[in-house]
Formats: structure tokens, C-alpha cells, sequence
């Protein structure tokens, strides 16, 4: 249920649209009945918006003429920070909206600055690239994710309507703790009723949801942020992957992308155990590599083969003194160029 505050900024949105609406045409346009229409007309009233109201047959409710939203007081660097954010966010797939929507809303901000900032704030946007460019396939819808965020705000439940990434598609109540972004997009964690654990759940893929009268207490004391990234790196997967890393945490932190892996002490002192949830085990040995540290392969033991060929490889390519073909074979000639430039014929 869209909050009321949301449906009064609405109803101004449409009576800036210009034009006498009847109090039935704003109610159908915002999902209300035409008695709450008249309370949202005194609440902008109340904050100094001129709405007009005008008796009759074709009676409504109207702005007051030549009246215009106040411009938008922002600093030269609050200006860039805001646009350049929001075309950036959107990009990221943070936008849950339409690239239209983005585009309107920067739009929006443009015409009420000072006309000073809007070449050089244009110039800066299309460098950032057009709203919606870079966007993912899927964003989650935006009503479904203020309500996540309103439920998890109040420590409320939640019921959602949600798809798994196999495709199956179910409805569970959700205990959500927080609401957080990373890597391009939203999630939120959270106790689910199905299974009864702690779950992390992708909002784009949460098809609507409902807001519920139960609360709930919150459990974990951590930050939301950190709370994810764990949820993200002990998420079962096909193999489970323990390395001892001989190395202070603050190297191997800096090294492995956050939420691929846990990092905790084990019990030799001066080693680090990492604890990783994947797919497939070929990449592994490169990350291992890059950490740059001793380490001891605790599991699974397929692994080593894996490290073993990556080193075989790096062996070969260190000992080769002429570039190969791609059979394999050393050609004998010297480079013509870097890849993909024709060679140069006289």
C-alpha cells in the first residue's frame, strides 16, 4: 500500500499538470475515495500550495495561475553531486524505474536550477552517459521496494510473492532486516517462513508484496552491508572451497571482491582460513594467485589439480621466448603489432 504522503506528492503531481480536475477524476488517479482527496487538497493548503477549488457543474480542484514549485537552492557541488549520482545510480541498476522515469526526473532538476549550471551539468551528464544505458535486464519494481524498505524500517512482516532463480515461484512471509545494494543490485535479508532460516533474497525478482500488522525483533547486531556480504559468500553452491592463507586479514580483505568469500582466524597462529561458496573451480587458482600469500588447499581436493594446471601454464609461458600459434607451434616471426592489427606489407 503506497504510503499517504506518497499519494499527496501524486496528487500534486497531477494538478501541476495544469488544468480543473474533479475531485472523482483525482480519486480514481491515485487509488482513493473523493472524501480523502479533499483531505489531501487541506494538507497542501496547509503547506502553502494554492490549490483552488471552484463550485459548480464543471467544478475541481485546480492550482492557483502563475504559480510555480520554488527553485531548488543547491550549491555548484550539490548540483553535480545530485545529477552525476543519479545518472550513475542508474546505470548501476539502482534506478528502480524506467530509464524514461530517470530521464524525466533529471529533466526536472535541470529546469528549476540556476540557468548558469545547466551547459556545464549537461556536458557532465552525457559524459556519465545516458539514464538507462548500462542498465540490467530486470530492476525491481518501485512500489515493491519502498515497501520492503518500509517493512524492514518498522521491523515488520512482509509477505512476498517471490521467483527463485531456477523458476520457481512461491509466496513466503518475510522478516526483513534490512535493505541493501551491491554489485548493481537490490536485496534484502531477512528470516523466511519457508525454510525457516536467514535468506537473502533478490528484490527484482519479488513480483509484489504485502505488508503486514506482525513485528519482529532484529537478531544480528551487525551492519546491514556486512550482514549481506556474508549471506552472499556462504550461500550453498556446488563446491565448497577452505584454503589456509598464511597473511594478515587486512591483505587478504583487500584482495578478494567483497561477499566471494569469509575470511576467519584459524587455529595455527599467522594463518587465515578462506571459505568460499562456487560453481566452478577453475578461477579459483587465479584469486589464489593474486592473494599472493602462502596457502594450504583444505578442501575440496579437486582444487589442486586446478592450481597444479594453472602453474603448469605459467611455467610454459615464462620459459617461451617466441610468440606460438595457436596450435601451439612457435611461429619463428616477431610480433606484427598488438592483437588485432593488420600487419603492415610494403
Amino acid at each position: 500500500m503506497t504510503r499517504p504522503t506518497s499519494r499527496v506528492l501524486a496528487l500534486l503531481a497531477i494538478l501541476q499538470a495544469g488544468g480543473t480536475r474533479t475531485a472523482a477524476e483525482l480519486a480514481a488517479a491515485i487509488g482513493v475515495d473523493e472524501r480523502t482527496v479533499r483531505r489531501y487538497v487541506a494538507h497542501l493548503v496547509e503547506l502553502d500550495v494554492p490549490v483552488r477549488s471552484e463550485r459548480g457543474r464543471h467544478g475541481g480542484f485546480r492550482l492557483a495561475r502563475g504559480y510555480r514549485m520554488p527553485p531548488l537552492m543547491l550549491t555548484d557541488e550539490e548540483a553535480v553531486a545530485v545529477l552525476v549520482g543519479m545518472v550513475a545510480a542508474d546505470r548501476a541498476g539502482l534506478v528502480p524505474s524506467s530509464a524514461a522515469a530517470a530521464h524525466s526526473a533529471a529533466a526536472k532538476i535541470r529546469r528549476v536550477l540556476p540557468r548558469r549550471l545547466g551547459a556545464g551539468l549537461d556536458t557532465l551528464v552525457e559524459g556519465a552517459g545516458p539514464p538507462g544505458a548500462g542498465r540490467p535486464r530486470e530492476v525491481p519494481a518501485t512500489d515493491v521496494l519502498l515497501l520492503v524498505a518500509e517493512a524492514a524500517r518498522e521491523q515488520r512482516a512482509v509477505a512476498i510473492d517471490y521467483r527463485s532463480g531456477d523458476g520457481h515461484a512461491g509466496e513466503r512471509t518475510l522478516h526483513p532486516y534490512a535493505v541493501v545494494a551491491h554489485a548493481g543490485r537490490w536485496y534484502v535479508t531477512g528470516a523466511d517462513s519457508a525454510s525457516g532460516e536467514d535468506r537473502t533474497f533478490r528484490v527484482d525478482r519479488v513480483r509484489a508484496a504485502r505488508l503486514l500488522e506482525d513485528t519482529f525483533p532484529v537478531p544480528d547486531t551487525r551492519e546491514p552491508n556486512a550482514r549481506l556480504l556474508t549471506a552472499l559468500a556462504t550461500a550453498p553452491r556446488r563446491h565448497t572451497v577452505r584454503v589456509l592463507v598464511r597473511s594478515d586479514r587486512a591483505h587478504v580483505v583487500r584482495r578478494v571482491p567483497p561477499g566471494l568469500a569469509t575470511v576467519e582466524a584459524a587455529a595455527d597462529d599467522g594463518w587465515l582460513r578462506l571459505r568460499l561458496e562456487v560453481e566452478e573451480l577453475d578461477w579459483v587458482p587465479s584469486l589464489l594467485a593474486w592473494i599472493d600469500r602462502p596457502f594450504v588447499v583444505e578442501e575440496p581436493d579437486a582444487l589442486r589439480g586446478h592450481v597444479r594446471a594453472l602453474a603448469d601454464r605459467l611455467r610454459r609461458a615464462a620459459d617461451d621466448v617466441e610468440p606460438r600459434s595457436p596450435a601451439g607451434v612457435a611461429t619463428g616471426d616477431p610480433p606484427a603489432g598488438p592483437p588485432g592489427r593488420p600487419r603492415r606489407t610494403t
